[in-house]
């Protein structure tokens, strides 16, 4: 039972009311989408639900989850609702003609029907996904870590946005980011988990990026998973916050400098995926037919989630829920959409 996989806070009790919070959700996103734009110098484009499933354009994510598949019979093509657009992001910005410094992004829906249901979880995701194309002079951690601190700067304007319409909701986003390899967090916390030392460090440091997030460890393992063929494992992080109203840390953004054609070959012999570099778009980027790019994904319920004040995703985004956990958290003043 997902109920299982709850955490309740103490005391909770919204701070909006459901009319309220829908104000508050547009608020938050045309707040957001406009400043990561005219921070991130990207245009906004369209982009689709599903992809063949042929062209290698869906994305992995940690290597395990399937993807919901079926065919067209009109075309006798089968297709995949996508997981994220990472791949097909890259492709477009070749297509559409865009310039170093400039890039994209799109409102990214998508169902997983493998996520572990919880209170940030749903098997319904929708984010901005964005991407970018950069040069091989700026291929580098000083890029990634500008392109970090320019989405913590839009976060903090939309949490004081959201503070003048209702004066409520207090910030308490941390605007300084503290940068750790996944490796160096290892080090300072070597006797917690995965999970633990990201809550153990954002408590700490309030915002912080994790990178290198894919590569091999020390011990032996993986920080967390992550698909050979998108980001690079030595320039990719994630962007987590302490929340407070669950007491952990939450995860905001996944993004990264993506592979180039070295960095493709190693992980995907390191990963034993080498069959794909028979796929449309590896052998493209390969061939060296595609730009070098880095993007990433941003959860548009994630983060009103977290702005609000939520317990649970579901008071922010409609989705399907079993009636055990809707039950559970009307118990609790968590009134699911």
């Amino acid at each position: 039972m997902a109920a299982k996989n709850l955490i309740f806070p103490k005391h909770y009790s919204p701070e909006l009311n459901i009319m309220q919070t829908e104000i508050a959700i547009k608020l938050v996103k045309d707040t957001f989408e406009r400043e990561l734009s005219n921070h991130l110098n990207l245009t906004r484009v369209s982009a689709p639900l599903f992809v063949t499933g042929k062209s290698g354009l869906n994305d992995n994510l940690n290597g395990v989850e399937r993807p919901v598949a079926f065919d067209i019979s009109d075309i006798g093509e089968d297709v995949e609702i996508v997981h994220s657009l990472a791949k097909w992001k890259r492709l477009a910005l070749k297509r559409y003609g865009f310039e170093p410094g400039a890039g994209l992004y799109t409102d990214m829906n998508a169902i997983r029907r493998d996520e572990e249901l919880d209170n940030l979880h749903s098997v319904y995701v929708d984010q901005w996904d964005w991407e970018k194309i950069i040069t091989p002079e700026t291929r580098n951690f000083k890029t990634l870590q500008r392109t970090v601190k320019q989405i913590v700067q839009t976060l903090k304007i939309t949490e004081n946005k959201l503070h003048k319409y209702f004066p409520q909701m207090k910030s308490f986003i941390e605007e300084t980011v503290t940068f750790i390899t996944s490796e160096e967090l290892l080090q300072k916390y070597p006797g917690l988990s995965p999970k633990e030392r990201e809550n153990a460090v954002c408590k700490e440091y309030g915002t912080v990026f994790i990178t290198q997030i894919g590569k091999k460890l020390s011990n032996g393992e993986r920080h967390d998973g992550r698909a050979p063929d998108y980001d690079d494992w030595e320039l990719n992080g994630d962007l987590l916050v302490w929340y407070p109203v669950l007491d952990r840390a939450i995860e905001l953004s996944s993004m990264g400098i993506r592979v180039d054609v070295e960095a493709l070959k190693r992980q995907l012999k390191e990963a034993g995926c080498e069959d794909r570099k028979n796929l449309e778009f590896h052998r493209m980027l390969l061939n060296g037919e595609l730009p070098l790019t880095m993007g990433g994904g941003i959860g548009q319920s994630r983060l009103c989630m977290v702005l609000l004040h939520k317990a649970h995703i579901g008071e922010v985004q409609a989705s399907i829920w079993d009636q055990e956990m809707i039950d559970e958290c009307a118990k609790h003043e968590i009134i699911l959409l």
